[in-house]
């Protein structure tokens, strides 16, 4: 298990990543049992439960995991066992984050051809004005 005297984030994907090793509801981004952290706090006691915070938050932050809750019907404990029904507000919520995302993509990619072209004008206008006055010399 990592170190928690090092970096928390780098801790977290490292722990995040043993997890997914060790138990398919990580390995598959299955919608995760309420409470996962208690049962993996048993299993696992050295673990920092600030790394494991912030690697749980990693995992069900993921589009694969927020996919999966979209669609999904039951949660699972580490061992793979059916828990508790995922409930249409965990569902929805999902849907809502993802549309989110989504949408600031969106807006991103569009900003950001936006300034691709801004720099291609500017360098358009440089190119003609170094012709115009590069030819009086």
């Amino acid at each position: 298990m990592p170190n928690p005297s090092e970096n928390p984030g780098q801790n977290a994907r490292a722990l995040l990543k043993s997890l997914q090793e060790s138990f398919s509801a990580f390995r598959d981004y299955s919608p995760l049992a309420i409470g996962i952290d208690k049962q993996l706090l048993a299993r696992l006691s050295s673990l920092d439960r600030k790394t494991l915070r912030i690697a749980l938050g990693m995992h069900t932050h993921s589009q694969r995991y927020l996919k999966t809750m979209e669609k999904a019907t039951h949660r699972l404990d580490l061992d793979g066992n059916i828990g508790d029904e995922v409930t249409a507000t965990h569902r929805n919520h999902a849907t809502e984050v993802l549309c989110e995302r989504s949408k600031k993509d969106a807006e991103r990619r569009k900003a950001q051809r936006a300034a691709e072209a801004l720099e291609r004008q500017r360098t358009e206008k440089l190119s003609q004005l170094v012709e115009k006055f590069g030819k009086a010399r």
